[in-house]
């Protein structure tokens, strides 16, 4: 895997960690020794299964806990200690949003508004609307919050991280409820901010979605980074499932599986499974030679969720 971009402490990283650590009482170690670069002006994708450290390591980087260890360097600020100077430069929308049901869409960007001391009060409606017009929710903008769908709430609680100009957001499982559509509009939006020039920090269960949106990644597994680069690099590191197409299955699975072709599956006349070391071509020529009427031969791109389960051994749970 290559280096990251941007190395700890280097004014290109918009977050940046050197053996940041975070151990609860009783002795739980949620996050180990992480060194974590985030390229300015790209769109990362934090991935990890269940318990991986993600959703801890994303509250030290905004101040909401401390960590036991190490160091967090945020838009060039050491936090938690810079936490006042950071948090006005940065939206975020963790766990989802926090909502008086009671209030309209509006009324709530209008209290979140009216809560940041730099607001100039004489623009506010103006924000607020901008706000509602961005994450698809003016016609909703009337409506009681607690009448909100799932979807809804989170594309409210994405307004109140975009009220105000941002140099990051940082976005925990931002289309958490969302229809396909909802989705499509959100990556939509995402790829906008970081055209304007807005780093987005993105954790999130849906490896294909991290796949078409992010530039970068990193691989959190029980609380330590696995990896991290281009999503380019990542894919391009994993070889790809070998893929075979034929009238004769049964005879092509027995070739296969000689040839050391592993995790073997048959679906009719599709064959995919763990090419082998070597020469594929050689591959080819063996279920030739025995018989094997070959209709297509090759290996797919691997997917993110391949590089994933390479390389933590384990499927992706939706929690962190």
């Amino acid at each position: 895997m290559a280096e990251p971009d941007a190395a700890p402490g280097d004014e290109s990283a918009v977050i940046s960690t050197r053996g940041l650590t975070k151990r609860f009482r009783g002795g739980q170690l949620a996050v180990d020794a992480l060194d974590l670069s985030v390229p300015r002006g790209s769109v990362f994708g934090f991935l990890g299964p269940n318990g991986s450290g993600k959703t801890t390591t994303i509250r030290m980087l905004l101040g909401l806990i401390e960590p036991t260890g190490g160091s967090a360097h945020v838009l060039g600020e050491s936090m938690p200690g810079g936490v006042r100077r950071v948090l006005p430069r940065v939206g975020a929308l963790i766990e989802g949003p926090a909502l008086y049901g009671f209030l309209s869409g509006r009324d709530n960007l209008l209290r979140y508004d009216a809560a940041d001391p730099t607001a100039d009060p004489a623009t506010r409606g103006a924000r607020v609307e901008r706000a509602l017009g961005r994450v698809g929710l003016s016609g909703a903008a009337g409506k009681k919050a607690r009448a909100y769908s799932l979807g809804m709430k989170q594309r409210l609680g994405l307004a109140a991280a975009l009220l105000q100009p941002r140099e990051l957001l940082v976005l925990d499982e931002p289309t958490n409820g969302l229809d396909p559509q909802g989705m499509r509009e959100i990556r939509t939006l995402v790829r906008e901010l970081a055209g304007d020039g807005i780093t987005v920090f993105l954790s999130s269960h849906l490896l294909d979605e991290i796949e078409q949106v992010c530039t970068h990644t990193a691989v959190m597994n029980r609380g330590r980074l696995v990896t991290q680069g281009t999503v380019a690099e990542m894919s391009a590191g994993a070889r790809g499932k070998l893929a075979v197409t034929t009238p004769d299955p049964a005879e092509a699975a027995r070739v296969l599986k000689e040839r050391g072709v592993s995790d073997l599956v048959t679906d009719g006349e599709q064959l995919t499974g763990d090419p082998p070391p070597g020469d594929l071509a050689e591959l080819n020529t063996a279920l030739v030679t025995a018989g094997v009427r070959v209709r297509s031969f090759g290996v797919t791109r691997a997917s993110l969720e391949d590089v994933f389960v390479s390389l933590t051994g384990e499927g992706f749970d939706v929690a962190g």
